[in-house]
């Protein structure tokens, strides 16, 4: 396999591998996270020797993820391996335990919970650290000032969110700013062929504030597979059948035509449809790191193999419009003014 390939993350100095192992599926603690994985220690340790063998040394995790089990097992999963050649990105804002002051981005709940991911990671700390999605209920100086603290003590070392809207986004940079704490240097993201909201206004954001994208669900929630196809039921095993009821919808024309078309492109070049669909992605603007799951080692190789080769520009155009769908408002409305609000690159030079 080729050397993998390195981005920046944002406007930061950290660089970190296109793809990034995501452990999700370490655990299987709850109906929600057995349905992604059931993986222990040992298995856990062989998979994220793959990934280092292939030049992948980036792994994310959060504290929610089975409650905070997904965490110790990555944690174990790591210690025979130098910290220094390995990075971490995990998660805080979600409800972890009962109790009203269990949840959210404030000082008590933030600190009390980057001190438990450090505990059960077996770390001194955390390479990237994101807000799992916005507390509105918070004061963004209040979490901001949190996280100052926190990377002045050396407990982490990049900031960044996940599923934040475009104000959330930009008000945390203008207060980040005012006051010279750490600027959010990347958002974690849903995108995929069956996702594209992204690029209606997080795409623009991103390119013009230095955020790098790191892409949570790639195949979106599972769909692009490859094993779902135009009259054929759910496979057994399909993790659609009992989490994506928290998941986004997708129309089934939608998702046949986007199959249809993976499927074609892979056959002329000799990689699968999830290896044509992660590609697809990898040639989008803003985009730092993929992040891919694997419930086995075969699994883990063939996800890894989709940094392997590069579309074109005609291939990414042939799937840009097998996934095209019609955009809200006021996105519809500016698009008919590209002079003064020109799309984004709809690939990545």
């Amino acid at each position: 396999m080729e050397a993998m390939e390195i981005r920046q993350l944002g406007k930061s100095g950290l660089q970190v591998p296109v793809l990034c192992f995501g452990t999700g599926t370490f655990g299987g603690g709850g109906e929600f996270f057995r349905a992604w994985g059931n993986t222990d220690v040992e298995e856990a340790r062989s998979l994220i020797d793959i990934c280092m063998e292939a030049g992948v040394n980036f792994f994310d995790t959060a504290d929610i993820y089975s409650q905070g089990l997904a965490e110790e097992i990555l944690g174990a999963a790591i210690k025979h391996l130098p910290r220094e050649k390995v990075l971490i990105s995990s998660k805080g804002t979600f409800q972890f335990g009962d109790g009203v002051n269990q949840v959210g981005s404030s000082r008590l709940h933030l600190t009390r919970q980057i001190e438990g991911s450090l505990k059960r990671l077996q770390t001194d700390y955390i390479d990237v650290y994101h807000m799992h999605g916005f507390d509105a209920l918070t004061p963004v100086e209040e979490t901001l000032s949190t996280l100052d603290r926190m990377v002045r003590e050396g407990k982490v070392r990049y900031i960044a969110a996940s599923n934040f809207s475009g104000w959330h986004m930009q008000k945390s940079l203008g207060v980040s700013e005012r006051y010279g704490w750490p600027r959010y240097s990347a958002h974690q993201v849903y995108y995929s062929l069956v996702g594209r909201e992204y690029e209606w206004e997080l795409m623009p954001q991103a390119l013009a504030e230095g955020l790098g994208a790191l892409i949570w669900s790639p195949l979106g929630w599972g769909r692009l597979t490859g094993k779902i196809r135009r009259g054929q039921p759910l496979p057994e095993t399909s993790r659609l059948h009992k989490a994506a009821d928290l998941g986004p919808t997708v129309p089934d024309e939608l998702l046949y035509r986007v199959v249809e078309c993976l499927e074609a492109l892979g056959a002329e070049i000799g990689k699968s449809v999830p290896q044509v669909a992660l590609n697809w992605l990898l040639r989008k603007p803003t985009v730092a790191s993929v992040i891919i799951g694997a419930r086995n080692e075969q699994q883990l190789r063939d996800n890894l193999a989709a940094a392997s080769f590069v579309l074109t520009p005609e291939q990414v155009a042939k799937l840009d419009e097998a996934s095209q769908v019609p955009v809200g408002y006021p996105y519809w409305h500016q698009r008919q003014f590209q002079n003064r609000n020109p799309l984004p690159p709809s690939y990545r030079v």
